[in-house]
C-alpha cells in the first residue's frame, strides 16, 4: 500500500489546516499596507485575495465535523459560508463583508 492510500481521514485534515494557513498568510502579504481604496483599485491584489479566501473556505469544509465541534472558537460555519459567497458571488461581491 502507498503511503497516499494509507492515510486516513483524521490523518489528513491536517494538512488542509496547514493548507488554511498558507492561504491566510498570502491574503495578508498581498494586502499589506493597502488601504479599502488602495485595495479595491488593484485588480490583481484583490483578484488574489479573493482566491485565497475561497481556499480558506475550501479547506475548511475538509475539517472533519467532530474537529470543527472541538474547536467552536473558529467561526468554521462563517469560513465556509464566506467561501460560497464569493464563488457565487460572479454578480457581485460585497466589499464591506469582504
Amino acid at each position: 500500500m502507498s503511503e497516499s492510500q494509507d492515510r486516513s481521514p483524521e490523518r489528513t485534515w491536517n494538512f488542509f489546516l496547514d493548507d488554511m494557513i498558507t492561504f491566510v498568510e498570502k491574503a495578508l502579504s498581498y494586502t499589506s499596507g493597502l488601504d479599502r481604496s488602495g485595495f479595491e483599485a488593484d485588480s490583481l491584489t484583490y483578484d488574489a485575495t479573493v482566491r485565497n479566501l475561497e481556499l480558506i473556505g475550501e479547506a475548511a469544509t475538509h475539517i472533519p465535523q467532530t474537529v470543527r465541534d472541538t474547536t467552536s472558537t473558529i467561526p468554521w460555519r462563517q469560513i465556509i459560508a464566506t467561501r460560497n459567497r464569493l464563488i457565487h458571488g460572479y454578480l457581485g461581491i460585497d466589499n464591506d463583508t469582504l
